[in-house]
């Protein structure tokens, strides 16, 4: 039986800057799985945009980039190419087994393969997306999740979630757990404090996306109920949302003590860590979590609900609440401010807690569910042979 040597890599989803922890996973784990098994031939199927952005830096020399003619903005477009043009790429590459870290693969690929589902937050909460995404998932995700020969989650809540509504046996789908950003170089806090107006006010600091699950409409009333002096600051790309959450802000009266970002550059996500009195984070249901692990990593006392994977992340490192009590996580924003000692303590627990994640672990297992894989694509072929 021959090898698995050259293994490709669909990263059309990838819009460098404009997609969150999925763009993360991609360029942590791919450099990782390429340092810890330099014998495999990784090949990386990406949009326009994100060669331009990956040429120079990104998934490492060891990788080929081959570019596709399509816009990761254009969901449209993207499914095209992955449905249709994709395979015959795989073809033409020689490739043995595709690995999809986008959440989609195509149908029909022709190849072994592996699929990547960070959430099923479009089923649990469809409200998260706008009407045409959410359709387009129903729709692609489950039909990705037949083709693939493995699938990984990336928590434990993650493939219970698999299991109950794409209704895959157990059996099919491996739990490997993702790593955070590591610290990197921050802006100036001085620089960034001047430029955000921000004084000297404690920061309180939320690192999401806007979208309804994550909650941000209850931590902004919660907010409001704690006495003046603080500064809520959250970074996250923009969504179709991003108005409902800047009307709540007016009407809670909460313009002059809350910063909507958008998205921000790494020296400066780097900065308002290092300069966060704690970290909250409120969704109602994560894949993962990675915002926690990384304000976990920078030693930021963390509050966050008790939902879905969180716990797994953060274990006994930090102060649960209940995301639908907005009083409970006025209380838990109002401990981390005031009690050094409970801030020490999960700063404490929070590195403690964050060592046990690693990309190099992720990539071995990663790899080991490629293998897996690779075994039960050839067994299925020598069986219809």
């Amino acid at each position: 039986m021959s090898a698995l040597r050259r293994v490709g890599l669909n990263l059309l989803y990838l819009v460098p800057g404009e997609t969150g922890g999925m763009e993360t996973y991609a360029v942590r784990l791919v450099p990782a799985i390429a340092a810890a098994r330099p014998d495999l031939e990784l090949v990386a199927f990406v949009s326009r945009e994100a060669y331009d952005a990956l040429e120079n830096r990104g998934l490492g020399t060891e990788v080929g980039l081959v570019p596709v003619r399509v816009s990761g903005r254009s969901r449209v477009q993207r499914v095209g190419a992955e449905q249709l043009l994709l395979p015959r790429l795989l073809r033409r590459q020689g490739i043995q087994l595709l690995h999809s870290l986008g959440g989609t693969a195509p149908g029909w690929p022709g190849t072994a393969s592996v699929l990547t589902l960070h959430d099923l937050i479009y089923a649990r909460h469809p409200e998260a997306h706008t009407r045409l995404m959410t359709l387009g998932m129903r729709a692609m995700v489950p039909l990705a999740a037949r083709s693939a020969d493995r699938i990984i989650a990336v928590s434990e809540a993650t493939k219970a979630e698999i299991g109950r509504v794409l209704d895959v046996p157990p059996d099919r789908v491996d739990v490997v757990y993702e790593a955070g950003r590591p610290p990197g170089p921050a802006t100036p806090e001085p620089e960034l404090r001047a430029r955000l107006r921000l004084g000297d006010a404690p920061l309180v600091l939320s690192v999401s996306a806007r979208r309804p699950h994550k909650n941000l409409r209850r931590l902004l009333q919660a907010f409001a109920g704690l006495a003046e002096g603080p500064f809520l600051v959250l970074p996250g790309y923009p969504t179709p949302f991003e108005g409902e959450l800047a009307a709540e802000v007016s009407r809670l009266g909460l313009a002059g003590r809350v910063r909507l970002l958008g998205w921000v550059s790494e020296e400066d996500l780097e900065a308002l860590y290092l300069a966060a009195r704690c970290f909250v984070f409120p969704s109602l249901a994560e894949g993962f979590g990675l915002p926690v692990l990384e304000a976990m990593e920078r030693g930021v006392p963390v509050a966050c609900s008790r939902a879905s994977s969180l716990p797994e992340v953060a274990g006994d490192a930090a102060r649960y609440f209940d995301p639908l009590d907005v009083e409970d996580l006025r209380r838990a924003i109002a401990e981390l401010l005031e009690d050094e000692s409970l801030r020490a303590r999960l700063a404490a627990a929070g590195r403690d807690r964050a060592r046990l994640f690693s990309w190099e672990r992720a990539a071995a297992e990663t790899v080991a569910v490629y293998e897996h894989a690779w075994e039960t694509s050839r067994h299925a072929d020598r069986a219809s042979a």
